[in-house]
């Protein structure tokens, strides 16, 4: 039996996971009170196999109910059943945006009486215990439908039991990676920016890498980075961990990171890794 939990802020894409997993077989059921999800559970096993896959979505909507989620989560994970938890996130500013567009109602619209952007911090809030407890971090953000669509094929398609590795870069200068589980700074790196020749180009040029790159400084970084990485990535799995996000800021997000995420993921592949590697500020100006 599998099952998923889909939670997180709302506005930040749930209802297109529901569409992916529905399409990938998943039986779905939408504001499901997280104290039925015990006895769904029970049903299930009972099914004689003709509902294996199953996925609950489980926000702040469910009023005071949803206070129940962390027990229920708790007292699956002792039980002999496949869970994943996705916590879905975005920006308080794509939010707003996005309940604009659509003319809805966020769901602690008349507690928080019409401000969105308390209901927003409050619902931050109250689903940190929950984010936690999350297999699954995804921000959504600067992500397009299809983009994010894709991005849970990926996660759900899976059919080993290994983790997956997702080595990212990004610039500073156009926000933090919040879904990053282990962030590395390599802005204290001669910059290729101030190269006239390179300025244009990003970390995916070879004169570009070759210039990160050339630095005692850089190579002494990145054989550590690797050591260390390396050496945890083991005691995440120990731990049931699936996905691990590995992420590379500079200022720009063009030059260095590129680079360096770039030389971690071919080395994380030649030692046996399955490695996912995306460039999130590349095209930024």
């Amino acid at each position: 039996m599998q099952f998923v939990i889909i939670t997180g802020m709302s506005g930040s894409g749930k209802s297109s996971c529901v569409d992916v997993l529905e399409d990938m077989g998943y039986y779905c059921i939408d504001n499901m009170p997280p104290e039925l999800i015990g006895k769904f559970v029970d049903i299930c096993n009972q099914s004689d196999g003709k509902i294996d896959k199953v996925a609950f979505v489980i926000d702040i909507r469910s009023g005071e109910l949803f206070l129940k989620l962390k027990d229920t989560l708790s007292m699956l994970m002792e039980e002999d059943v496949s869970l994943k938890v996705v916590f879905l996130d975005c920006s308080d500013d794509a939010i707003i945006r996005r309940y604009k567009e659509t003319r809805r109602k966020h769901p602690l619209d008349e507690v928080s009486y019409g401000n969105i952007r308390k209901a927003i911090e409050t619902e931050r809030e109250t689903l940190v215990p929950i984010k936690a407890m999350a297999d699954y971090y995804i921000d959504t953000t600067n992500s397009s439908v299809n983009e994010f669509r894709e991005r849970m094929r990926e996660i759900f398609s899976e059919t080993t039991d290994f983790m997956r590795l997702d080595v990212r870069s990004f610039g500073f200068k156009f926000g933090y990676m919040p879904e990053g589980d282990l962030v590395f700074d390599v802005r204290c790196l001669p910059n290729p920016f101030y190269i006239p020749e390179l300025k244009n180009l990003t970390g995916l040029n070879p004169e570009v890498y070759a210039y990160v790159m050339k630095f005692d400084q850089s190579k002494k970084l990145l054989n550590k980075l690797c050591d260390l990485i390396d050496f945890l990535i083991p005691l995440y799995e120990k731990e049931g961990k699936s996905q691990l996000v590995i992420a590379f800021g500079c200022t720009g997000g063009k030059h260095r990171s590129v680079a360096f995420a770039e030389a971690l993921a071919q080395h994380l592949r030649e030692v046996g890794h399955r490695v996912r590697i995306s460039h999130r500020d590349i095209e930024n100006r």
